[in-house]
């Protein structure tokens, strides 16, 4: 059974960083691409990031470019995204997904159950 389990968000002010984590397990994740995408109170669901599954290559959101670095260790089946310079805006439940999604496909692949980061004062 694929489990996807997201950890490490928080309240946190604007302009700090938190690292999220998720692991993965029931599929061969050092074959896998993945994301990060993100739900606001009200919003649909937007892409963050993407990353290969040798972790050579990435893509992100206009909105997080600089901000965020997504990146994965193989040998602990684990995705991570370093979130820095956060904003109120950045305020969501942030899901990990598998495979190299974008804009158009955000919703197509499985996430787990999330975490919350809230970036307020």
């Amino acid at each position: 059974e694929v489990q996807l389990v997201e950890s490490g968000g928080s309240l946190v002010q604007p302009g700090g960083s938190l690292r999220l984590s998720c692991a993965a397990s029931g599929f061969l994740f050092s074959s896998a691409a993945m994301a990060w995408v993100r739900q606001a109170p009200g919003k649909g669901l937007e892409w963050v990031s993407s990353i290969i599954s040798s972790g050579t290559f990435t893509n992100y959101a206009d909105s997080v470019k600089g901000r965020f670095t997504i990146s994965r260790d193989n040998a602990k089946n684990t995705l991570y995204l370093q979130m820095n310079s956060l904003k109120p805006e950045d305020t969501a439940v942030y899901y990990c997904a598998q495979g190299f999604l974008n804009p158009r496909t955000v919703s197509t692949g499985r996430r787990g159950q999330g975490t919350q980061v809230t970036v307020s004062w």
